[in-house]
């Protein structure tokens, strides 16, 4: 059979949780669907790699390799082949509890959850410790799955069984990892306000990543940190804009290290899966579950990156302590953010781990343009340092979590004339049902406009900061940028004349009804009253 193509893949794989969708929730259903399309993508991988050191060539199909599998346990050779796949995978799978075997063991009426209970610690009790704790939040026992156990056998039982027509071996790295992010972003949509602690539009991840990649060294290991990853989509969007030299053959995109921090353990192990579907090396993963703000991190080497990307929580309650005020991060603005308010602390946080020839981006509520108090002294002392670099207005209904516009701040430590270039895209979407969506000539234009830094009428405008002195540091686009349409001018005296020209027009018709009912003996008098 032939492989799907990528659009028959992302269908397959969102079907295959058709039963869950019937009885749970998004935000609920999405760690079991999730968590299998993980563990079956490394199974098909491993029973492939296995098929091949045994036999020197690929298999016919995934049953041949579980053939192959199983034998080596009794034939020999599963000492050395073991070895091999650990040194591989970091883990090893046991032959009775690959995917394909409880497949098969579904369809022979054996299959048991406490053996995918127990493949999954083995996986998560391997060396090396990149597998721990990563299916947390795939309960087996859970109500949700069913009120039995024979129930919830059942719903795990359906999604394995939708998947297993699927091989992963048929597809390239890029287009599985493509593929997990597809189900994140429809798990995202379909969760609503929840989505946003967990997704970035891939249209948004796109600028950041275009903007902070724009002119830097990348060959020798390129270093990206997001203090609120998510599910990791906007560090790893930076992938597909870092380019090989082809002069070389070095591979830079294998070069590239992330760092990233997330409080919710859930989502943390979600990020975790998705870089390991993107074959992102163990050694270029830098994850850590903790919180952002509380405490920081990294404080070991390194501590600056070559870009910092974020889309936090807007305007989310945090601990403002006064200790606070002597943490290096904030400091130098002698205010801390608002406590109900932490954006500028999550902006803060993310500048102090910009290298000084780096670039940031972050996504954030409009409110820290021109909010006074503590934001705007910050904001003040930010834009007297040139580190403001460029403020995008987004269209509002763009993401998940939020109807609300939003924009995006570029920082940079070396913008030593300080003016501010500033888009107002808010007008530039496509409206599709109750959301907006930026398609890729609005992603260019916008990118292209920021990297050129010249003035667009109702679009785009370079401010000095003499002019953002002059407005008292308020940076509120429509300050910079009128896109407001002019209305149409109204002649005055062309209007008078056709008003006395249909005043004659009715006069005319209320003589000709007159004639007509005198004709046919109705008295037709306006002065008569009753």
């Amino acid at each position: 059979m032939l492989p799907l193509t990528a659009r028959e893949l992302h269908t397959a794989l969102w079907s295959a949780a058709d039963e869950m969708r019937r009885v749970m929730s998004a935000d609920v259903y999405k760690d079991y669907l999730l968590g299998l399309v993980f563990y079956k993508a490394l199974s098909d991988k491993m029973l492939v790699e296995a098929y091949d050191l045994l036999n020197d060539e690929k298999p016919e199909s995934l049953d041949a390799a579980q053939i192959a599998y199983t034998e080596a346990l009794t034939d020999g050779s599963w000492g050395d082949l073991s070895q091999e796949l650990n040194n591989r995978f970091g883990c090893v799978i046991h032959p009775k509890r690959t995917f394909t075997a409880f497949y098969n063991q579904i369809n022979g009426r054996t299959f048991m959850l406490s053996e995918l209970r127990q493949a999954f610690r083995d996986i998560e009790a391997a060396s090396g410790g990149i597998y721990e704790g990563l299916f947390e939040d795939f309960d087996i026992d859970s109500k949700d799955l069913g009120k039995t156990p024979d129930k919830r056998n059942e719903m795990i039982s359906s999604v394995i069984k939708a998947l297993a027509h699927i091989d992963f071996n048929d597809y390239p790295e890029d287009a599985l990892g493509d593929a997990y992010e597809y189900l994140i972003a429809q798990f995202a949509s379909e969760s609503g306000k929840k989505a946003g602690e967990f997704y970035t539009p891939q249209a948004v991840s796109q600028i950041i990543a275009r903007i902070v990649t724009e002119g830097q060294n990348t060959k020798y290991g390129f270093t990206v940190y997001d203090p609120a990853m998510g599910s990791g989509s906007l560090l790893l969007q930076i992938r597909n804009q870092i380019k090989n030299d082809e002069s070389t053959g070095v591979d830079n995109k294998k070069a590239i290290h992330f760092f990233g921090q997330e409080l919710k353990n859930q989502t943390y192990n979600l990020a975790r899966m998705n870089m390991m579907l993107h074959r992102v090396p163990g050694t270029n993963q830098h994850l850590r579950n903790g919180d952002t703000l509380d405490a920081d991190w990294p404080t070991d080497e390194p501590t600056n990156f070559d870009a910092v990307v974020m889309n936090p929580p807007y305007s989310q309650k945090y601990d403002a302590r006064e200790s606070l005020l002597a943490d290096p991060r904030f400091a130098p603005y002698k205010k801390l953010p608002p406590a109900s308010k932490a954006d500028f602390a999550f902006l803060l946080h993310g500048f102090y781990h910009l290298k000084e020839t780096g670039t940031m981006g972050i996504v954030l509520p409009h409110g820290v343009l021109f909010r006074g108090g503590a934001e705007g002294t910050i904001r003040e002392t930010l834009l007297r340092n040139g580190n403001i670099y460029a403020v995008i207005g987004l269209p509002s209904g763009i993401f998940f979590s939020t109807g609300i516009p939003t924009c995006i701040v570029i920082l940079k430590k070396n913008n030593p004339d300080r003016s501010v270039f500033f888009v107002d895209a808010s007008k530039e979407f496509r409206k599709e049902g109750p959301r907006n969506y930026l398609d890729p000539e609005h992603i260019d234009q916008i990118v292209d406009a920021v990297l050129k830094r010249e003035d667009v009428e109702k679009f785009a405008h370079l401010a000095t900061f003499e002019e953002i002195q002059g407005n008292d540091f308020n940076l509120n686009i429509p300050r910079y940028i009128d896109n407001s349409e002019e209305e149409e001018a109204i002649d005055i005296e062309s209007t008078f004349f056709e008003l006395t020209k249909l005043g004659q027009q009715e006069a005319e018709v209320d003589s000709q009804l007159s004639k007509l009912f005198k004709e046919l003996g109705i008295c037709f008098d306006e002065k008569v009253t009753a």
